[in-house]
């Protein structure tokens, strides 16, 4: 004769014994697509600035500055003219 199988154990949790998904769990959380992870903020320039001191003019500094935020890349912009003009003559 054959012997009696014992009951196996289900599979089944219960949904209610899952751990609460608090701040701390979604913070080390990673945003995912497929196989990669995407990370947040902008993505890295292909040509990346140089911090430099350099000294200016105090009239100067002041006319960029009073059009408000984003005076350095303003001021970045118009040398880059200046150069680009400079080669084409």
């Amino acid at each position: 004769m054959s012997e009696n199988k014992h009951d196996t154990e289900s599979g089944w949790v219960d949904p209610d014994d899952a751990p609460e998904l608090d701040d701390a769990w979604f913070e080390r959380a990673e945003l995912r697509v497929g196989d990669t992870v995407i990370r947040p903020g902008r993505p890295k320039a292909g040509a990346t600035k140089v911090s430099t001191t350099v000294r200016f003019d105090a009239d100067i500094i002041d006319a960029f500055r009073a059009d408000g935020p984003g005076w350095q890349t303003r001021m970045n912009r118009a040398l880059r003219q200046w150069l680009d003009a400079r080669k084409a003559a």
